[in-house]
């Protein structure tokens, strides 16, 4: 099992939740973050004074998945996250040795 996990705009996460369902990936967790990067943030005015916006807002999405649904997953994320410019997002993928369904006691590849 892999815990992938990706943080990109939030105006793209309709369109990846949207296709990620298509894939029959339903079980995720989502958060509303800020964070920095390349991106550099932006500098703004507000009455006379300009003062910069360093930590945008992303939403970070996180699931627990097969071995094997993890190419097509990124795959998913990269094509409907993408626009080409600074800002985009990254993908982690991280190793899971467990998972346990609490309701039912289920384990592993059972509990997902």
């Amino acid at each position: 099992m892999k815990k992938v996990e990706c943080i990109i705009r939030p105006a793209k996460f309709e369109e990846v939740k949207d296709e990620l369902a298509q894939y029959n990936i339903k079980g995720m967790t989502v958060t509303n973050v800020i964070g920095c990067g390349l991106q550099q943030g932006k500098t703004e005015v507000y009455r006379g004074s300009s003062y910069t916006i360093n930590l945008l807002p992303k939403v970070k999405i996180e699931m627990v998945v097969r071995d094997q649904e993890v190419e097509q997953i990124v795959e998913i994320i990269k094509k409907q996250s993408y626009t080409g410019e600074i800002g985009d997002g990254k993908i982690f993928i991280y190793p899971v040795e467990q998972a346990i369904r609490i309701r039912t006691g289920e384990s592993a590849e059972d509990a997902l």
